[in-house]
């Protein structure tokens, strides 16, 4: 088993990682469009637990936060 392998980037965390850099998307905007309960459509979870995304405040001390790709997502895109 090759646990350090790096992930191939499914069609699902592709497109996930790409219409999150298309504009600042919301938690809220991204848990109506990107929720599942399906674990074969786990996206979100998957970008999570990678470290392809963050989550991070508006601004300081906001309790809106914002869902970003990390630098670590955008060389999952761009490999």
């Amino acid at each position: 088993m090759l646990q350090d392998a790096p992930a191939i980037p499914t069609t699902l965390m592709v497109q996930f990682l790409r219409w999150l850099e298309e504009r600042p998307r919301s938690y809220a905007d991204t848990m109506d469009a990107w929720r599942s309960n399906c674990p074969r459509l786990s996206a979100w979870e998957d970008a999570l637990d990678e470290g392809l995304i963050r989550l991070e405040p508006v601004r300081a001390g906001a309790a809106d936060m914002q869902v970003r790709v990390t630098a670590k997502g955008r060389a999952r895109l761009a490999g």
